[in-house]
């Protein structure tokens, strides 16, 4: 059998652009990471020796960084419940928007895509004034709900569009077999759409993990600090500031990221292939 080559021929211009335009950044990269495990002479590029102590955060305290095993505590219990929350509301919420005949429907999903569009900032002095009002003011609880109402309209509007996908029949079948809505809509529906369930876990996920401003604001005690304001406090040390260290905490704060991202890369790669048309 006669195998065709004018494709692959074809392929080499555009892989040989993007490998083109990717190599400032793969350049970059290389060397954060090299740079967290050597020290070069000044100005230079090359290195000259290799050494753990730009990661001596890991196993005791670093001059100028204080705290950094209770920040990274707070952004998992950050991010892991601002997702889960997120997840368990726009589950219910994105089923009732895409399936139940609900009075004003058309303003509702006008209005949740306003709600996303609208600039976060502009709220700032609101929701200070609101946290103040219920206790919630530096503490963790406040920042996370905060950022929970903020992502919603778009984890509303996105599971809807899953929802969407999933055809009619299949809950027909389930109900005329005496099945209830509730489990019809566990154990049929949801499997349908089980990438975009694993999709917006993980942005909910990403979205609280690199959060800095809503933190930085509502939450600026050393109790509820996050890796990323922890970040920031680093760069304005400028009396004793340590490059490397800076850049290997920044290292070590995206790892989660890439494990995340390698665990589920085949799920988000298929996102769109929920719901079996009928």
């Amino acid at each position: 059998m006669k195998r065709d080559t004018s494709r692959n021929f074809s392929d080499w211009p555009i892989t040989l652009f993007l490998a083109l335009m990717s190599s400032p950044i793969i350049i970059m990269y290389f060397y954060l990471i090299l740079d967290t495990f050597t020290n070069s002479p000044a100005g230079s590029l090359v290195p000259n020796e290799f050494t753990l102590e730009h990661w001596r955060f890991l196993w005791g305290e670093a001059e100028g960084v204080s705290g950094l095993w209770s920040a990274t505590l707070n952004t998992f219990i950050f991010a892991s419940v601002m997702a889960t929350s997120i997840l368990a509301i726009s589950l219910t919420a994105g089923y009732a928007v895409s399936r139940l005949n609900l009075p004003f429907r058309a303003f509702l999903l006008g209005g949740m895509l306003t709600l996303h569009a609208f600039p976060t900032i502009t709220l700032v002095i609101a929701l200070f004034l609101v946290l103040q009002m219920v206790g919630l003011y530096d503490t963790l609880i406040g920042v996370i709900l905060i950022k929970s109402a903020l992502f919603l309209p778009f984890g509303i509007w996105i599971m809807k569009g899953f929802y969407d996908s999933v055809p009619w029949e299949i809950e027909m079948a389930g109900i005329q077999d005496g099945a209830s809505r509730f489990t019809v809509w566990r154990r049929l529906v949801l499997p349908q759409i089980k990438p975009g369930i694993i999709a917006l876990g993980v942005f909910a996920f990403l979205d609280g993990w690199n959060e800095y401003l809503m933190p930085q604001i509502f939450a600026p005690s050393s109790d509820v600090r996050v890796l990323s304001v922890l970040l920031a406090e680093l760069i304005q040390d400028n009396e004793k500031f340590d490059f490397n260290l800076f850049k290997s905490i920044g290292l070590f704060y995206v790892i989660p990221v890439i494990i995340l991202y390698l665990i589920f890369q085949n799920k988000l790669m298929n996102i769109y292939g929920g719901g079996t048309k009928g």
